[in-house]
């Protein structure tokens, strides 16, 4: 049987040089664990790189490698989780390192740390942000096309809205249904929200490589992981080996050509899984006729 996760299909002018637009300026998020130094050299190069922060490694994990990686000519967006900062002194600590490195942009999460500081959300950490000051020149946020386990929809699109002032662009969730990411997209720009949004997507993985890296996160980030994706997690187990993102990003073709969408980009969910994701986007780069750099 084929693997309905890498179905082909035929792509007009429109869409194809929309996704190679995506696709070849695809930001790849990475996890700051020890097994990671040997992933970065399959990182394209001048990548836009996605830090995550866990409370297992703790924001300081977050801000230590974003620096790295700029210091090594990526663009670096570390995700700044408000219950991971202590107070506004340890706001400051964290604004004043990213500044020294030379950061331009961070993603503003809430994070899952049980035991929050002075933040207990993105909201409150971003209005901190703003009368404290900060040299970054883009904000983002994430949102959520397929819902949260834990927040009602109408509060999650609430916080949305109030956000919406302090940032500059949302990056959603890591999802797998189109027509759930398509019909989330047309409703918030029916709301007015008319910020550029990102599509989070799963990249290039395997089952057995996937739960260890989860593994390495810590019990608690693990839980929470397949808490959060539990439909993904279900798709690899039935999928029976590596799951690839090109069909549904050709799904999201016509959404990605539509300016009046205003996607910005894809949001590679790596795994720590680099060079396979890599791999693929030079290859799907490859198929649509274009260079993997510019």
């Amino acid at each position: 049987m084929a693997n309905p996760f890498s179905r082909r299909r035929s792509l007009g002018h429109d869409v194809r040089t929309a996704l190679g637009r995506v696709v070849r300026d695809a930001e790849f998020e990475l996890i700051p664990l020890n097994n990671l130094d040997a992933q970065i050299p399959f990182l394209p190069v001048g990548a836009i790189v996605s830090v995550t922060a866990s409370p297992a490694k703790g924001i300081e994990a977050t801000v230590e490698l974003s620096a790295r990686l700029r210091a090594r000519g990526f663009r670096v967006t570390p995700h700044l989780s408000a219950r991971m900062i202590r107070d506004r002194a340890h706001l400051r600590e964290v604004l004043r390192r990213i500044d020294d490195a030379g950061i331009q942009r961070a993603l503003i999460v809430g994070g899952d740390s049980r035991d929050p500081g002075a933040y207990p959300d993105g909201l409150s950490l971003l209005r901190a942000m703003a009368d404290t000051g900060h040299g970054l020149a883009e904000l983002g946020v994430p949102c959520y096309p397929e819902g949260h386990p834990t927040i009602p929809d109408e509060a999650l699109i609430a916080a949305l809205a109030r956000k919406v002032p302090l940032v500059q662009y949302m990056t959603t969730q890591m999802c797998f249904d189109p027509v759930a990411i398509r019909r989330w997209v047309a409703a918030r720009r029916a709301d007015g929200i008319a910020l550029p949004v990102v599509i989070g997507i799963p990249g290039v993985t395997e089952p057995q490589k996937l739960l260890t890296v989860s593994a390495r996160i810590g019990v608690a980030d693990t839980r929470s992981f397949v808490r959060k994706n539990a439909r993904f997690v279900a798709r690899m187990v039935r999928s029976g080996g590596f799951y690839q993102p090109t069909s549904l990003i050709e799904d999201l073709g016509q959404l990605f050509a539509d300016a009046e969408a205003s996607v910005q980009g894809i949001h590679v969910y790596t795994f720590n899984q680099v060079e396979a994701s890599a791999a693929w986007r030079e290859r799907y780069l490859t198929t649509l006729g274009l260079a993997a750099s510019a």
